[in-house]
């Protein structure tokens, strides 16, 4: 049978497989975080018909005479190229900018993905829609995140609690008005908490006397009998510059003794009371935000990305997924913004990379290729026919 023949039949083959990989981008145009493919061709081995030849005395060298057996798909490759960013406004939406990959689990199986379209289920785990592999990264202990940890599921239960702290330290600051007429009396509040998250009002009284400041506190379950408030020339606190009521350091070293101003006020105290989990944030570098009703905020979680060597050597495993190679590398697990990853926004998903005018140009060159294969094979089949005619 003719080469011809052949050759056409492995064009056919190959053009359809072209036609196959551009309808498939062009049917994920709109697909959250789809990566196109592109094909590409070689030729298949070639028939030698007559070896190349050196040089001799009087005669020159010959070249080798080849026909091609035809063509063939030398592979398909992934294209991970930025797509276009889409606002959503969602909170749980996040789209990487750059390299890297969201690292999901389904099972006992590690995927990665670009998708960032979370949700969170009933427990409060959050999830790929559709999937429901769930988000992997590092949770956060009293508030704090180790990276260098295991990964694990991130979850974000209703009803989390924030834990009471006990105070152990107050701050006062601001300025004593020393030319305050004599009988002056103000009093500074803070709250204080213990260990289940009990408050106590703290109080410091301040009186002003002929000869100066004096200074009382109380708790309501212990008292600092009162004591003069001395300062130095330049007006700085000299005496007392701290002291301690039912067990709570009170700083007082920043205070000031300058004429015309009264801004003494309590800043700070470190307890806090215990409160549950009202709403959270996702922060671009991956961070869950809780406010709790306490008034507070801690931190819950954060997402961790994961980047790869040779990320075109991942394996496709649907669902928007991806799955290691022997021939991806490891990935190299880490936060947003650090080692070649890329940042995340927070509210906006990136969507498909496909170009859909190249994708129609693709699909014009499959088409006319597998048209032009097709004629070989017919010219073959008559050159078939005028020989089959030639004894009648």
């Amino acid at each position: 049978m003719l080469r011809s023949l052949f050759s056409g039949i492995s064009g056919l083959r190959s053009h359809q497989t072209m036609l196959d990989v551009t309808g498939n981008n062009i049917a994920n145009v709109n697909t959250t975080g789809f990566k196109s493919s592109q094909v590409q061709f070689q030729d298949t081995l070639s028939q030698v018909l007559t070896n190349a030849g050196g040089a001799q005395d009087g005669v020159g060298g010959t070249n080798p005479a080849q026909i091609g057996l035809g063509v063939r798909v030398a592979g398909v490759t992934t294209s991970f190229t930025q797509g276009a960013s889409q606002v959503t406004g969602r909170s749980t939406d996040m789209m990487i900018q750059g390299d890297g990959f969201f690292v999901v689990r389904k099972g006992n199986e590690t995927y990665y993905t670009r998708a960032g379209s979370f949700d969170f289920d009933a427990t409060g785990q959050m999830v790929l829609p559709g999937e429901g592999a769930l988000v992997q990264g590092w949770m956060a202990v009293n508030g704090v995140i180790d990276t260098n940890g295991p990964l694990s599921d991130l979850k974000v239960p209703a009803g989390s609690v924030m834990g009471a702290v006990a105070s152990s330290s107050a701050t006062y600051a601001g300025n004593l008005d020393s030319a305050a007429a004599d009988g002056t009396v103000l009093n500074r509040t803070i709250d204080l908490y213990d260990a289940t998250g009990a408050s106590r009002t703290l109080t410091l009284t301040f009186t002003k006397a002929a000869t100066g400041w004096s200074l009382a506190a109380g708790d309501g379950t212990a008292t600092v009998a009162s004591t003069p408030v001395t300062f130095a020339a330049n007006g700085r606190i000299t005496s007392p510059t701290s002291l301690t009521v039912g067990g709570v350091a009170v700083d007082l070293s920043t205070l000031t003794g300058y004429a015309g101003l009264d801004t003494v006020k309590a800043t700070a105290q470190d307890g806090q009371a215990a409160g549950t989990l009202q709403s959270f944030a996702l922060g671009a570098d991956g961070t869950i935000t809780g406010s709790f009703s306490n008034g507070l905020k801690q931190v819950i979680g954060r997402i961790a990305l994961g980047a790869f060597t040779n990320p075109a050597g991942l394996e496709k495993a649907g669902g928007s997924l991806f799955r290691t190679t022997v021939n991806s590398g490891d990935p190299a697990i880490g936060t947003a913004g650090t080692g070649g990853r890329g940042s995340l926004a927070g509210g906006a998903l990136e969507m498909s990379n496909v170009d859909l005018s190249s994708e129609f140009t693709s699909l014009i060159v499959a088409q006319r290729g597998f048209q032009a294969n097709s004629r070989v094979i017919t010219t073959s089949d008559e050159v078939l026919q005028e020989l089959v005619n030639l004894k009648r």
